[in-house]
């Protein structure tokens, strides 16, 4: 029998000491070795719009708010008033040698004065640190069936109030700005918030509102070096299945499957068409509303409008029990080998691609803008997303693959917020990380290889703590 266990709490004392001494950020050590490796110092330097002060010798240098909201969001943050409160972080101060970050005023006046501009700088810099950390992973880490994933989606960001610039009503009618997301790998390799097009999808989609794709051809061309054509695989939803932009996706992608369920009319009619023989034999598979359906699954050629030439469909015909008629669904997809079944079950992945835009979203609490300016909200959001992008990499470069399916709060919680303390010697400062027994040696191992200025003391392996 399991020895009895209960609680017994006891008695304790609690000493205060002062807080300037100690932080419970310790954790950024790590992602100030990602950004010392990357160099990010000397890209924001050679991106000068980045610095819109008309006095060079007064304010802050670009470096210090791009890292201010990096350390933010890595910290936990989610707004500009969260950044100003890293001020209250005497030791992340100190390692990071700066005396003072900006309020949340100033940040906010800089998110404005760089406009354009600057947020085009920003994505250079994102899409630059994803080409980075993918030259020095290991494929295995990242691909799927040997092919880099990605995935392309519009989020509509809803807002209150019509003083947010850029937001137009959206198919479901309400205020809201689009968020076009290109997912590679595990990246967010580029995004671009702004109105909803409102130009319609295609000449023949009065029914289908307005465009929420339009950004997809300049986010595919400006990020085509992130991945090989013919080792690569797109999914997309059915906002993206207009003519125009399934040419272009087999412009970049050697494989790919987008889900089609607008303009169905003829599909459905040429499904009714096809002859027994080419359907699959039946089977009963369970369906999204966890009933179970009879299924038959067929390959067929339609060209769509704007198409110049026909596109591979797979169709599945499924009904519940009990049901007379035949209900359909569609995706179009490359030259797949192998049966209609597999290209459905291939594109089912899709899932997990939207799972991680949720935990984007959620986890940075990206669901509200925090200016009323367009180009100020997208600088903010692409700080966001290099914030993230720098934690994708923490684990791909560095963790063990067992630590690869851990969310963002996940990793913030468990290895970015542990105790520091800070002691200041004669030479120069000692920090006294309080790290998990089982993490001493990667701790010391990941700051001996990429933090220069850091030195591992042997004592904290020897010992067991940090």
């Amino acid at each position: 029998m399991a020895k009895y266990r209960t609680l017994k709490p006891r008695k304790f004392t609690v000493e205060f000491r002062d807080w300037r001494q100690a932080s419970a950020h310790g954790g950024q050590l790590a992602i100030a070795a990602l950004l010392e490796q990357f160099g990010l110092e000397e890209r924001v330097g050679r991106e000068r719009v980045l610095d819109p002060r008309t006095h060079q010798g007064k304010g802050y240098a670009p470096l210090v708010y791009v890292t201010q909201a990096l350390y933010s969001f890595t910290s936990g943050g989610v707004s500009l008033a969260d950044a100003e409160r890293l001020n209250e972080d005497g030791p992340l101060k100190a390692f990071l040698g700066v005396e003072q970050f900006p309020d949340q005023t100033a940040l906010g006046e800089w998110l404005r004065d760089i406009g354009e501009p600057g947020w085009q700088a920003l994505r250079r810099i994102n899409r630059a640190f994803a080409q980075w950390a993918f030259e020095r992973a290991e494929p295995a880490r990242y691909q799927h069936a040997g092919r880099t994933e990605c995935f392309f989606d519009d989020t509509q960001i809803e807002v209150n109030g019509s003083s947010f610039e850029g937001v137009a009503m959206n198919y479901e009618g309400n205020l809201a700005l689009s968020w076009q997301v290109l997912l590679c790998g595990p990246f967010v390799a580029d995004q671009i918030l702004g109105a909803t097009s409102a130009t319609k999808e295609s000449p023949a989609s009065d029914q289908a509102g307005k465009d929420v794709s339009s950004r997809l051809p300049e986010l595919l061309a400006a990020n085509a070096s992130l991945w090989r054509k013919d080792k690569s695989y797109l999914y997309a939803d059915s906002a993206s299945s207009a003519g125009k932009y399934l040419e272009t996706i087999a412009q970049h992608f050697g494989a790919w499957s987008v889900s089609y369920n607008k303009w169905t009319g003829p599909l459905e009619k040429k499904a009714e068409e096809l002859p027994e023989l080419a359907w699959s034999s039946v089977q009963n598979v369970p369906w999204r509303d966890a009933s179970e359906h009879a299924a038959q699954y067929a390959w067929f050629r339609h060209q769509p409008a704007g198409c110049a030439q026909p596109q591979r469909f797979a169709v599945v015909r499924h009904r519940p029990a009990g049901e007379m008629f035949w209900r359909h669904a569609f995706l179009t997809a490359n030259e797949q080998a192998g049966p209609a079944q597999l290209a459905f079950e291939r594109h089912r992945l899709k899932g997990d691609k939207e799972r991680v835009l949720s935990e984007l979203l959620s986890d940075l609490d990206l669901h509200h803008p925090p200016c009323a300016n367009l180009n100020a909200n997208r600088s903010f959001y692409t700080l966001a997303v290099l914030a993230w992008n720098l934690l994708q990499a923490l684990k791909l470069l560095h963790l063990p693959p067992t630590e690869a399916p851990k969310r963002m709060r996940t990793l913030l919680r468990h290895l970015l917020l542990i105790p520091v303390e800070l002691k200041r010697h004669a030479r120069g400062l000692k920090a006294c990380l309080y790290a998990p027994a089982g993490w001493v040696a990667w701790w010391r191992g990941l700051l001996g290889d990429l933090l220069p200025r850091c030195r591992p003391l042997n004592a904290l392996a020897a010992s067991g703590s940090g």
